[in-house]
């Protein structure tokens, strides 16, 4: 079922990775701490369920993948328009502020100046409807930053490309010691991992404003003929969707 994972087999699969119950123990505590999953009884009968903040996180991420994937199969131009967002919230209601900002921030967008913040995506969905009372958009096509009017220079000025393209040797390794005998669960989670760790900080850029070839792309779509090489396993499953081959 959707969301839910029996105890014995995450304990199982983290065996096969050479993982002891007591950092499992650990792992599982933190994500209870931030609201992410609840545990169901006790010991290897047990079961994890996610909670909807845990639900929300998988769909975020299952969005990500989704952008970079339609990025890498040249499925999502860039229409050209930047998308600018305004912070108004009053110094009484920080909270909100604080929450927005980080919103936009971890949504790839890029701080102009105090409460300003950049972006080549339409992020407005990604915000909290509560707090849409406190944002200002706006998209132009036509865009002078400190008198730089280029859109691949504005791109690489505001999101540098040499940190984001060395954050993508973890995935170089991962593919490079990927092990084809070993257990389908253990390949995927190795494989997720370096994923997840390459996109955590990619903004995920247009093609179009980025140099030809971009190697994020490339080393992605090792990546993906590298995960669907695997057969069908219960570890991250909910990717499934989105890592289908095409067609």
């Amino acid at each position: 079922m959707r969301g839910k994972a029996p105890l014995a087999r995450v304990y199982d699969t983290a065996d096969l990775l050479g993982t002891g119950d007591q950092p499992v123990r650990l792992a599982i505590r933190r994500m209870q701490a931030a609201g992410e999953l609840t545990q169901i009884g006790r010991g290897r009968s047990g079961t994890l369920e996610l909670t909807d903040t845990g639900r929300e996180r998988i769909d975020r991420d299952r969005s990500a993948l989704a952008l970079a994937f339609k990025q890498d199969a040249e499925k999502e131009p860039w229409d050209g328009s930047w998308n600018l967002y305004a912070i108004g919230a009053p110094e009484r209601e920080r909270a909100a502020r604080d929450s927005l900002r980080r919103t936009l921030l971890a949504s790839g967008a890029a701080s102009l100046a105090t409460g300003t913040f950049l972006s080549p995506h339409d992020l407005r969905p990604l915000l909290d409807p509560a707090m849409g009372r406190y944002v200002i958009s706006a998209t132009a096509r036509d865009l002078n930053i400190r008198g730089v009017t280029d859109p691949r220079t504005i791109a690489e000025e505001l999101w540098p490309a040499e940190p984001i393209d060395s954050a993508y040797d973890v995935i170089a390794t991962a593919i490079r010691q990927d092990d084809p005998t070993a257990h389908a669960d253990v390949r995927r989670i190795l494989l997720a991992d370096a994923l997840e760790s390459a996109l955590r900080d990619d903004p995920l850029i247009p093609l179009d404003l980025r140099r030809s070839p971009w190697r994020p792309t490339m080393l992605r779509r090792t990546w993906l003929a590298c995960w669907n090489d695997i057969a069908p396993s219960a570890a991250y499953s909910a990717w499934d969707t989105v890592t289908a081959p095409a067609g």
